[in-house]
């Protein structure tokens, strides 16, 4: 190697970009401060290493790279004399992550100004103090607005969430009100009708036959067939008939509830052999006292529907909100989609058909369950948004290598080709103004490839938009860090 080619030579470095507007005095400086290095092919620094140094390329040629799902994605491939990377946030001092944010390699023999870290954020803050300045404002206010914008995304989709739930709980527990208030008043028709065979009115023998055909009626309600409307309403003709026929006032309107519960006309003849040798309002007492039981019984269902939807609900805002959980835990990929397709069931409404295709074989995974229940949020409800209202929603997870997959698809018009390669950026949206922050997806991207050290893509065409999550099965415990918060809504 020649000597003359280790030697910093100020003229040189004027010849780059970066430092053509510098003077001698500087330019001498940088050359009393730095140092020639020659690099032979290979890796120069990697992602993750404490940032020591500042690299300028003289000549030669690099390759950078960034890690994206546990693989090596290239950003540039370049001969172009003065770029630069390693320790270029040096001057933000130990405010900000002084690690290197990735990772060059060096593809043919290449020349490097190099300087140390604490030099370069020293010659910054002496020459550039108004530039450095301003660096650190845009540095740090763009990111304390990202966190305040992503504080009050959380919360407004906490609401929208919220507002969804109780919705959703409002419509059984109004039922079970409404069932609990019918099942009062057919209790007391029942105690009414107690009291007539309590007189003595039923013969003993009819009287034991008509339990027995009670306890009938109301196990049959668990075994009804489900009729078609106009099967239905055929045996509802038939039984009106037979009422009418035996003088049962309404009967129109007690044939409802025995089709309801299975029970025909066949049936009805066996009661009334039962009680063949009693007058006639004695007959018509006991059909509607078995109404009654057949009426209690569908009530209770319809109570026991209704609580078991409410529980169902509640269990699915817990698996959602991963309450008294803790953040790091191995879950089922499985329940975290099912319950945040609960907790925006009213957002999908009717028009959006869902398909899950899930491959039930992929094992538990440790991830931050709540924040994941955030990424599919997003997803689901950027898809919504792009059908409006009106499509098919595929969710489907399968093993890819040793990733977990899970593909949220939709049959929207697509997105853009030069949208494409924007929508992971922070308050880019493809929606109208006043609809979208842009913060959604790069919040998704965060919690997967910085938090789980995954990868997040999309392959988009007019009706078939897919977005496609990959998770490590098995993350190095390295991988696992803080939790960090983010709204909805890209």
């Amino acid at each position: 190697m020649s000597e003359d080619l280790m030697i910093c030579d100020p003229e040189e470095l004027r010849t780059l970009f970066l430092f053509e507007k510098l003077d001698d005095s500087q330019l001498a400086e940088l050359c009393a401060v730095g140092r020639i290095e020659y690099v032979d092919p290979g890796p120069v620094f990697r992602e993750g290493e404490p940032a020591t140094c500042f690299y300028v390329l003289i000549d030669g040629e690099v390759r950078l790279t960034k890690l994206s799902g546990g693989m090596e994605i290239e950003i540039n491939r370049t001969d172009h004399r003065g770029v630069y990377a390693g320790a270029w946030m040096a001057y933000l001092g130990d405010r900000a992550n002084q690690d290197y944010n990735g990772s060059m390699y060096v593809l043919r023999r290449s020349r490097f100004l190099v300087m140390d870290a604490a030099d370069f954020s020293r010659i910054m803050h002496e020459w550039f103090p108004m530039a450095v300045h301003l660096l650190e404002g845009a540095f740090f206010g763009g990111q304390k607005s990202n966190q305040r914008i992503a504080e009050r995304e959380r919360l407004l989709a906490l609401g929208s969430l919220s507002a969804g739930l109780t919705h959703e709980l409002n419509n059984p527990a109004a039922a079970a009100v409404r069932a609990t208030s019918g099942l009062r008043e057919r209790v007391a028709g029942m105690r009414h009708k107690l009291k007539m065979m309590a007189e003595g009115k039923f013969p003993a023998d009819a009287l034991v036959k008509l339990v027995e055909m009670q306890e009938q009626a109301a196990d049959q309600v668990a075994k009804a067939p489900d009729l078609s409307p106009l099967e239905a309403a055929d045996r509802e003709d038939a039984l009106a008939d037979w009422f009418a026929e035996r003088g049962i006032a309404d009967g129109w309107n007690l044939a409802p509830t025995f089709v309801q519960a299975g029970l025909d006309t066949d049936w009805l003849e066996g009661v009334h052999a039962t009680l063949e040798a009693c007058q006639a309002p004695v007959f018509e007492g006991a059909v509607r006292w078995l109404n009654y039981t057949i009426e209690t019984e569908l009530l209770m269902n319809e109570i026991f529907d209704s609580t078991t939807r409410i529980s169902t609900l509640v269990g699915a805002a817990k698996q959602y909100s991963q309450m008294d959980r803790a953040p790091y835990q191995v879950v089922d990929l499985h329940e975290l989609l099912d319950s945040t397709l609960v907790m925006l069931n009213r957002k999908l409404g009717d028009g959006i058909r869902v398909v899950k295709d899930y491959d039930r074989t992929l094992p538990p995974i440790p991830c931050f369950a709540a924040e994941l229940n955030q990424v599919w949020t997003n997803l689901i409800d950027n898809a919504v948004y792009a059908m409006g209202g009106e499509g098919t929603l595929t969710i489907r997870t399968f093993k890819e290598n040793d990733c977990a997959a899970i593909e949220i698809g939709d049959t929207g018009p697509g997105i853009a080709p030069e949208a494409r390669g924007r929508i992971f950026e922070p308050f880019f949206t493809t929606k109208p103004v006043g609809d979208g922050t842009g913060l959604g997806l790069d919040i998704s991207f965060r919690i997967v490839a910085n938090k789980h050290n995954g990868d997040i893509r999309v392959e988009s065409e007019p009706g078939n938009t897919r977005f496609i999550v990959r998770l490590p099965l098995h993350p190095a415990a390295e991988d696992v860090s803080t939790p960090m918060t983010g709204g909805q809504d890209d």
